[in-house]
């Protein structure tokens, strides 16, 4: 009797021990998902918090944690370079993307952040430019998981944008998809795979932009309890929705990414990614990298304080708890480390600040520096090419006349200093000399490469920028364009918040540490302790 006993014991014992074990979370996730939200404000998510649901953003700021005091680092708060920066855990000064585009002198002409022309497009029509991450100069966390698993990762960047899913997903990503507006498929490069995978194949032959069409983008509550976007703009004498979308069955695919439609139909080719590339399946740490585009296009053309971009806000927030419900199904609640982000935030549109006595401006590039300077030193021209608010001067034309470069540059700046709308304007040879707070140079220093950047960088006053009569932007150091969100949840994840300011180029190192792999080769942020369990 005592040997039974004792032997029922001893098996009790063992099932108390293996319980407990089972118990405790995996040593890894079984997928990491990052969500970027292009152009999202960190504000949004209290500002329509009262329209959100219980399991959307909600959820996370109760189940996870949040860095609420969240910024991007460096100047040219724009799409490529946020994204590069999150999954670098660098900045433009190192990882070679420092803006949506800029000018190469060698090849005389604008670039593209994401172009090859060594590669083709996989799965489109048409004679569209081919892209891939190799102007990227720095490994990602993507790479990194992928050379700690030794490749076997799957590691998929999914996104409207090219640069929105090609940046994330790295050098060595097994497939980075976006969309490509003309046939309303999602496309690849064979930087990634000879042929479009049969699975997204089936999706693009779907065509459900017809069905989300069909529906319209009708508000989710009444027009008048819009108490939080301006509803009063005289624009407005009644009410714009619904927004018919129905003309563009079958014909015009490139509208659905203005609409909040845009990221039903992105996070429903995500799913459709995890079920057909068996992500999180096994004990490998797999990581989809998602990209939201449409709250930009969206957001650019309204701009913060539109119905447009709060109806936006309050769909997104049931796509997401549609989200996490297939995640927790599918890889089960806890096996998965979620973040979400942004790339950028953005300005206010000027004349709304106007009509509120508030500053602002939107406003043409004013020629006026650039005509008194060809004046005084007796030039034809002078500038060679402008982006990201940068001068690009013609070195080779003021070679060729004999005139004093640095002169020319430095009564240039002096110019456009003595402008209205200018803050400063300064020589990006040596900015420590700009007349700015230092955290603001050391903004332009982190932004600022050294084979990619122009001369001379003007800085406008706060939400004055160059744009047209409507809509708004971003791209400037100003916080309303730098402060973002990040959010965290899940897997290995404390519960809280923290309002210690941290960047946007820490969060791959944070990803890093507790992946126990190695931080990206240009990496400069550094652990958010206070996330990590």
């Amino acid at each position: 009797m005592k040997k039974i006993l004792l032997l029922i014991c001893f098996t009790s014992s063992l099932q108390f021990t293996h319980a407990q074990k089972s118990s405790k979370p995996a040593s890894s996730p079984k997928l990491v998902v990052g969500v970027m939200v292009d152009q999202m404000r960190w504000d949004y998510l209290y500002r329509y918090q009262h329209r959100f649901g219980e399991n959307g953003f909600k959820r996370i700021l109760r189940d996870g944690f949040s860095c609420e005091n969240t910024y991007i680092s460096y100047a040219q708060t724009v799409t490529a370079a946020g994204h590069a920066s999150v999954y670098t855990g660098s900045v433009p000064a190192i990882n070679g993307i420092m803006g949506n585009d800029w000018y190469d002198r060698s090849l005389k002409k604008m670039v593209y952040c994401v172009e090859d022309g060594s590669v083709k497009i996989v799965g489109g029509v048409g004679n569209k430019e081919p892209m891939s991450p190799k102007n990227l100069i720095s490994t990602t966390i993507t790479d990194e998981l992928e050379l700690a698993t030794n490749f076997r990762s799957k590691v998929v960047g999914v996104a409207i944008k090219d640069r929105g899913s090609i940046l994330p997903a790295g050098h060595a990503g097994d497939a980075a998809y976006w969309y490509e507006p003309g046939s309303g498929n999602f496309v690849s490069s064979t930087w990634y795979m000879k042929e479009l995978s049969s699975w997204a194949t089936t999706f693009n032959e779907r065509k459900i932009v017809d069905s989300f069409y069909a529906q319209n983008w009708k508000l989710s509550f009444p027009w008048d309890t819009y108490v939080q976007s301006n509803i009063n703009d005289p624009a407005y004498v009644k009410s714009p929705f619904p927004r018919t979308l129905e003309a563009n069955i079958g014909k015009n695919y490139s509208a659905i990414a203005s609409t909040p439609w845009g990221n039903t139909l992105t996070l429903e080719f995500s799913k459709n990614a995890v079920n057909a590339e068996q992500m999180g399946a096994d004990s490998i740490t797999d990581f989809l990298a998602i990209s939201l585009s449409s709250p930009d296009y969206i957001g650019h053309a309204f701009g913060p304080n539109s119905v447009e971009v709060e109806d936006n806000y309050i769909k997104l927030d049931k796509d997401l708890a549609n989200f996490f419900d297939f995640l927790d199904k599918k890889i089960g609640k806890g096996n998965y480390l979620f973040f979400l982000t942004a790339d950028h935030a953005v300005a206010h549109v000027p004349s709304f600040m106007n009509e509120n006595k508030l500053p602002g401006k939107s406003m043409k590039a004013s020629k006026k520096a650039e005509l008194e300077t060809m004046k005084k030193f007796g030039l034809s021209r002078l500038i060679e090419s402008q982006a990201n608010y940068q001068y690009y001067l013609d070195r080779h034309y003021l070679d060729s006349l004999g005139v004093d470069f640095k002169t020319v540059k430095s009564y240039f700046i002096n110019e456009l200093n003595k402008e209205e709308d200018v803050l400063t304007a300064f020589d990006n040879a040596d900015i420590n000399a700009a007349n700015l707070p230092m955290e603001f140079k050391e903004m332009f220093q982190k932004g600022f490469n050294q084979k990619l950047a122009g001369d001379v960088q003007v800085i406008y006053k706060p939400n004055y920028f160059n744009g047209g009569a409507t809509g708004t932007t971003h791209g400037s150091m100003y916080p309303y364009d730098s402060h973002i969100p990040l959010l965290w949840m899940g897997w290995g994840v404390n519960q809280g918040k923290t309002n210690r300011k941290v960047y946007m180029s820490d969060i791959a190192g944070t990803i890093a540490a507790m992946l126990k792999i190695q931080m990206p080769s240009g990496n400069v942020g550094t652990v958010i302790h206070e996330v990590v369990k």
